[in-house]
């Protein structure tokens, strides 16, 4: 699935809770329907991201792995 991204935000190097608090900023910015890919190095969001999006209603449309860091697409409600 090739997502296009409205905006990118890249959180590697930093630690939870820095990649969803900066997200939170960033979809904030964002109008209904546009997406952001967010690029972090660190593992905890796996876990944190999904549950932000549980607890905002924003959709996590993917979630790719490639050369240490993960990538998310999340789709503002």
């Amino acid at each position: 699935m090739a997502v296009k991204a409205d905006r990118t935000l890249d959180a590697s190097g930093l630690n939870c809770p820095l990649p969803v608090l900066k997200t939170k900023k960033e979809m904030a910015e964002l109008q209904s329907g546009q997406v952001l890919e967010l690029i972090t190095t660190d593992p905890g969001a796996k876990a944190d991201i999904p549950a932000y999006c549980k607890r905002t209603g924003d959709e996590l449309l993917e979630t790719a792995e490639e050369g240490g860091k993960i990538i998310f697409y999340l789709k503002k409600k």
